[in-house]
Formats: C-alpha cells, structure tokens, sequence
C-alpha cells in the first residue's frame, strides 16, 4: 500500500524499516508499490527502485525486517508503474505520462502544484513498451541485490498493466489491443522477462478484477481474467494475489479452477472470513492491508482474539511517523 514516506528523494529510509520490522511477523510480508523508472511516478514521496541509492536504501529495510524476524519468512517488493494515472510535474522534462493508449484518466491527483487532474497521456509505441519491460526486468533484479526474497508485479489498481488489461483504456489495433488474448501480452511480457532475471518461483502477480480504481473499466471482466489466469498457470508463479470483496467475489472462484499455484485473496476479509475462504478451497492464503496498518502485530492479534486498532486515513498520506509507526502493538494483559 502507499504510504508517501520516501519523501522528495524517493528514497527508501529508516522510519520505512522501521515500519516494515514492526510488521515482521507476517508469514509473507509484501512492500509497497516501488516505481521501476521516473516515468513510473504518479505520487510524492514513493519509493524508487531504479537507481543505486534506492536499492541500498531498500537494503537496509530488509535488514530492518530480517532482525525482526523470529522466524524466516518471505519479503517481496511491489513493482509498478502509474501510467496514465501521473501528471507533467512528475514526468521527466515534464512530458506527458505514458499509457497504452491516449485517453486521460479522470482522477484529481496531489502534485507539487496542488490538487491536478492527470495529464494527457501519450500512446506507447511498440519499442517504447520494450523498453518498458525491460525497466521492469532492472527493477525485479535490483530487489533482488537488496535482499528481497521476490517481487510481486502490481497488475491492478488501475495503473500501467490494469490499463493495458482493460479494453476500456486499451484502445490499440496492434499486438497489445483488441482481444483479451492480446490485451494480456504485455502483462506476460513482464512476467515473463522478470522470470528469466530473478526465476518464475520468485514473481507474485497482482489483479483487481472487479475494481474501477482509477477509472479502469471492462466490457467482459470475466472473459479477461480467466483468459490471464490459464496464462499465468502455465508460468510457475509464486503466487496470483487476487484483489476482489468476498462479500461479492465472482471473479475468484473462475481464476481458482483455473489457477493451479498459490492464489492470494484480499479485501473485505477479517480473521473468519479469511480463515472460511482457506478451509473451503477458494483461496490458499488470505493478505491484509488496513489491518496489518493500524495492527503491526496484527498474527499474534489473530491467534489471542484481541480487539484490533482502527486505521486512521487522515494520516495514511501524512509523510511523518504518525499514523505510520505509532500503532501500538499489545502489551502484556491487553485484551
């Protein structure tokens, strides 16, 4: 999730590791979106992971998190890129931000100039989303060099991939347009060229395939999921994180039956609910997000039956230490 505490440096920090060792309990413990490029930045103060300094940045969180851990357990990196869904001001040189195609988001977005509506995007030539995947491709290799375990491409939320997968942003005649069998190339591109970089075992692929995030849109959601979720079955992943409200889940059974590898669920899922979706087959693990923010012990919460501490958005964004690593954690007695 984005927290915006890299600040105007991009760069990964202390109080991040600090953040990330409080919640180093997690079986699986998965960072925020990283952007692979400056061209991949929609956001102030969000992590890099394209140049030297970040990933020694990025280092020092994993050792943070490793010295936390009681036991060993994965730590992956999120890859993205905005896409369509930046503005000029982020952009190097100021120029348009890049999509799939050129149709501007309709989202307001906090920029150095104050609330602005994204840019214009610019259509990705066919060499242009080469050099894409090859940004990707670095990126999944520097996580690496720092340390992380895997990285986990960010397929949904609305940015670059989501846009591509959509064929209400995708509006291309080429390869990467039309049918969802070529709607998805792009995505099994990068899947593909981060694969022979860091070995199949080690990517986590993300969707949200019943989220409008980001104005995203699809005519036939469930055609397109399921065509990307046999093509990834036949990639060895780690995992498919599946980003979809089990109190409305349609999409996850369809890529269950055909998604053979680990399939991770998440959104509106408590300890129950979670625990229900595993032990019925839908999925194999269940993440949190809000809950593990405002819960940096949020296993052991688990396993007591504690009350949980509510999330504060006001702060979610705030760029300081408050609302980020001042959740309590139990103490001894605590209910």
């Amino acid at each position: 999730m984005t927290r915006n505490r890299a600040g105007d440096s991009r760069l990964p920090n202390a109080l991040m590791g600090e953040y990330y060792a409080q919640r180093a309990s997690a079986g699986l413990l998965v960072t925020e979106s990283a952007d692979v490029s400056p061209q991949a930045i929609g956001y102030p103060g969000t992590p890099g992971l394209y140049e030297h300094e970040q990933v020694e940045g990025w280092r020092c969180v994993v050792q943070a998190v490793r010295a936390a851990q009681q036991a060993p357990a994965p730590f992956f990196c999120q890859l993205f890129h905005c896409g369509r869904v930046s503005h000029a001001s982020f952009q190097p040189n100021r120029r348009p931000p890049i999509a799939p195609s050129a149709i501007r988001a309709d989202v307001q977005l906090y920029t150095p100039e104050g609330m602005q509506p994204a840019s214009m995007p610019q259509a990705l030539a066919v060499d242009q989303i080469a050099r894409v995947v090859s940004e990707y491709a670095a990126a999944a290799k520097a996580a690496i060099d720092a340390g992380f375990d895997g990285v986990e491409i960010n397929g949904g939320n609305g940015y670059l991939v989501d846009q591509f997968l959509r064929d209400g942003t995708n509006r291309r005649t080429d390869d990467y347009g039309g049918p969802p069998r070529n709607r998805i190339r792009f995505a099994l591109e990068l899947v593909d060229a981060v694969s022979e970089v860091i070995g199949s075992s080690r990517v986590g692929f993300r969707v949200s395939p019943a989220k409008d995030t980001n104005g995203v849109f699809d005519s036939d959601p469930g055609t397109l999921f399921e065509t990307l979720a046999a093509a990834l079955n036949q990639r060895d992943l780690a995992y498919l994180h599946v980003i979809e409200d089990i109190r409305r889940a349609t999409v996850t059974p369809k890529i269950r039956e055909l998604f053979h590898g680990t399939l991770i669920g998440n959104d509106g899922y408590d300890r129950e609910s979670a625990e229900r979706a595993i032990d019925g087959g839908l999925v194999d693990i269940v993440s949190f997000a809000r809950a593990f923010l405002a819960n940096p012990d949020l296993p052991r919460r688990f396993a007591l039956g504690a009350s949980l501490n509510e999330p504060d958005p006001a702060r979610f964004y705030a760029g300081t230490h408050e609302g980020y690593t001042t959740y309590p954690a139990l103490t001894e007695g605590s209910p």
